[in-house]
Order: structure tokens, then C-alpha cells, then sequence
């Protein structure tokens, strides 16, 4: 049976990302694009982030690189130089994508601007993603993930009531822009096939982040209300994380609309014998009184009085329920709430996540084979699967090790050449 096509197999990208693009080109990569990964000559500096494998440092076993960069096939280019520039503006033609991370303005300073590369090739598709945006007043300002996620109002969000706000562990804002990057990136394409117009897309990484915030900014903007720092606060029963006997559980019992209510939650518990007074009519009348505007006033702590009137009297539940989940494992807990409609989810852990029979099941995790460690290394799988056009992933390149096989193989560059543009720091 021939192999099925891969959707992007007649796409090539020239990867010039950065930290926040990089998973840009691997999403594409791993549609089936020929994404070629522009590196400065010795490496991309993100090949030097650890952990490293077997904890041997060298640029070309860093797992962080590894895990952003896997599908890819790379060269190195010095396109801060004149014969760099050039060498890129004779690589452009032979792709559809030019995805970068560089400050607003850079690219044109050194003759390689939208402006310039569109007269090379009328259709190419360019995508920047930057820290706030190609213009306006915070343009060139440096936007790290940390800066991003406290400008995007996230940081606002995470962290504990009465504390500082904190960082979402993770690279939140690298992912987030470069998905919003992918997903203009293919509609770019949409439109190129039907008009034949290549574009600029452009990617704000303040922006891609303001999505996070879910209802927040309309929360202010219609009601003039904050919503707070929840961390692992239960302000209601039955909605937050619950320690178990294996390690936690998350619970969202109660809110209209969200699976089976209340009662359910208390036949469980009476069924274990482990109700203790919650069958009694006060409690049933208490939590009868709980709509979705008292229980969303309460949970996110926008309304003082309410929370100071309902919290205390909402404890004695809180507290028979952390007695009930302690004694069951958080398998057991999840088993036995699908069964009775109830949204009830492990915390799951690294090691769990490894070990899920689901993910397993659906042999999510990837091996991919690195031939030059003698190893294979397993990979995160796919974030969407297609029945025509299937996902596929290979191992991550070695710096420049394609440099031969594009230069001179499609360039035509002879090997003295090559060599000499490789004495002269150029590749």
C-alpha cells in the first residue's frame, strides 16, 4: 500500500526562529514541510539550554533543543554579513515560508525586510513573531516569557491569593505565539493557493497570551471586576485540588453544566459510608441556593461580602469531602467519577503521564531514532492527528548538518567554496 501524502510535503520553510518560534517550525515540520533551520555558524544559542543527554554537555544533545527543533534539517548562515545575504536571497526562491524572531526593523537594516524578499519571490509567506508587535510603543521593547506573561495581564492570574503573582512554569509564551504563528501561517497559505499573493503575517507574543486569560478581560471590561488569584484555594467544596492517597485530585463539583451535581457526589460518599452529616436537610438546602452567578462571585473572590458570608459556612462540607478523597487513590477516584458523571481528573505527575494507558494506548509517545547517538529517544506525539495526511516526526538535525547537501546540492557550490565560506565564519 503506497504511504499516504503528508499535508505541507510540497512546502519548504527557511527557519530563522528564535526561542518563541521555534516550535513554530517543528508544528509545520511535522505536517510534512522541509523546514531548514538557519543557524549562526557553531549553533542556535538555544542548543546550550540543559538538560542534556546523559547529562553530557554539547550543543548537539541538548534535549531542550531536541524537543523544539525535532523534524528539522539544518544549516548555519551568517546573514548578518554581506555573502550570507546573499546566500540566503539565492536560498529564497525555493521556499514558501520565511518564519524569524528578530527585533522589529533588523531584517530590513541588513537588506532582508518583507519588502526586499518580495520582490525575490512575489508569493513568499513572511511571519515574524515578536515580543509586542511590528509597531506602537512598546515595539522594540525586549520581551522575554516573563516579561510577556506580566504584560499579557496571565502573571495577574497565577500564583496564590494574598501573595505576589507568579510564573506559570514552562515557556508559556514561546508556545502560545508560536501556535497563533502556525495557525496564520497555514491561512496565509489557504490564500497564496487561491490568489496566488504572498503576505507578511505578524505575531504578537503579548497578544497570543491575552487568549489565557479566558473571560478576565471581559469580566473588567462589562462588570469592572478583577478576578483574583486563586491558586489552590477551595472557596467552594468540590472545586479545587484534593490531596489523595497517591498524591492529588482535581474536583469541579457543582457547577451547573458541568457534569452530574451535588447529590451524585453525595450518594458516592454516602454509598462508602463516609457522608457523615452531609445527607441532613440544612446541608441539601445550602447547596440548593448555589446558581452559576453565586458559585463564579465566590470562586473568584469578586465580591468580598459574598465570600466572607459563604466561605465559613461552606468548611464543615470541605472539610468531610478532604476526608472522603484522602482515603482512595487518584485512579480510583477518576474511575469511579466517570462512572457517575462527575468531574473528577488525576493530577497527574511526569511519571503518570508517561505511564497513562490512554496515551499509550494511542501510542502518542514517539520514538524517533538518533543513529549518531546509537539510541533511540522517545518524543512527545502529535497535537492533532489526520486520516489522509498523517503526522510524522524524525530526530532533530546536528548543527549544520545539511550544510552539504543544500549549499552544494542545490546551491552549487563547489567544496572549495564551501570550505571557504566556512573558514571565513560565513557557515
Amino acid at each position: 500500500m503506497p504511504a499516504l501524502p503528508l499535508a505541507l510535503d510540497d512546502i519548504r520553510v527557511l527557519d530563522l526562529a528564535g526561542e518563541p518560534g521555534m516550535y513554530c517550525g517543528k508544528l509545520l515540520a511535522e505536517l510534512g514541510a522541509d523546514v531548514v533551520k538557519i543557524e549562526p555558524p557553531g549553533g542556535d544559542p538555544a542548543r546550550h539550554i540543559e538538560p542534556f543527554f546523559h547529562d553530557e554537555v554539547d550543543p548537539d544533545k541538548s534535549l531542550y533543543f531536541f524537543g523544539l527543533n525535532s523534524s528539522k534539517r539544518s544549516i548555519t548562515l551568517d546573514i548578518a554579513t554581506a555573502d550570507g545575504q546573499a546566500l540566503f536571497k539565492r536560498l529564497l526562491p525555493t521556499a514558501d515560508v520565511v518564519v524569524e524572531t528578530f527585533p522589529p526593523g533588523y531584517l530590513e537594516s541588513i537588506g532582508l525586510g518583507y519588502d526586499t524578499l518580495s520582490q525575490i519571490k512575489p508569493d513568499i509567506i513572511h511571519c515574524s513573531i515578536t515580543g509586542f508587535g511590528q509597531w506602537g510603543p512598546h515595539s522594540h521593547y525586549q520581551a522575554p516569557d516573563i516579561v510577556a506573561i506580566a504584560m499579557s495581564g496571565m502573571m495577574y492570574l497565577a500564583g496564590f491569593p494574598g501573595e505576589a503573582p507568579d510564573r506559570p512554569y514552562g515557556n508559556q509564551t514561546n508556545y502560545c505565539a508560536s501556535i497563533q504563528a502556525t495557525t496564520g501561517i497555514l491561512m496565509a497559505l489557504l490564500h497564496r493557493d487561491a490568489t496566488g499573493e504572498g503576505q507578511q503575517v505578524e505575531v504578537s507574543m503579548q497578544e497570543a497570551l491575552l487568549l489565557n486569560q479566558e473571560t478576565a478581560v471581559p469580566y473588567w471590561d462589562i462588570r469592572k471586576d478583577l478576578r483574583g488569584r486563586v491558586g489552590n484555594e477551595r472557596r467552594l467544596p468540590g472545586i479545587g485540588v484534593y490531596e489523595c492517597q497517591d498524591g492529588y485530585a482535581m474536583l469541579m463539583v457543582g457547577v451547573p453544566g458541568f457534569g452530574s451535581p451535588w447529590p451524585e457526589l453525595m450518594r458516592w460518599m454516602a454509598d462508602e459510608g463516609k457522608a457523615e452529616d452531609l445527607l441532613e436537610e440544612r446541608w441539601k438546602n445550602l447547596f440548593a441556593q448555589l446558581d452559576m452567578r453565586l458559585i463564579a462571585e465566590i470562586y473568584f473572590g469578586t465580591d468580598a461580602e459574598l465570600v466572607e458570608t459563604w466561605v465559613p459556612r461552606l468548611s464543615h462540607i470541605d472539610e468531610v469531602l478532604v476526608r472522603f478523597v484522602k482515603d482512595y487513590t487518584k485512579e480510583h477516584l477518576y474511575e469511579e467519577g466517570q462512572r457517575r458523571g462527575l468531574l473528577v481528573a488525576p493530577v497527574n505527575t511526569p511519571q503518570d503521564v508517561v505511564a497513562n494507558p490512554q496515551l499509550n494506548h494511542r501510542r502518542w509517545f514517539t520514538p524517533a531514532e538518533h543513529h549518531e547517538l546509537a539510541t533511540t529517544i522517545t518524543y512527545a506525539g502529535p497535537p492533532y492527528r489526520f486520516g489522509e495526511t498523517p503526522w510524522r516526526i524524525h530526530r532533530p538535525p546536528r548543527i549544520g548538518e545539511h550544510n552539504q547537501e543544500i549549499y552544494c546540492g542545490e546551491l552549487g557550490l563547489s567544496q572549495e567554496q564551501l570550505a571557504a565560506l566556512t573558514d571565513a565564519g560565513i557557515i
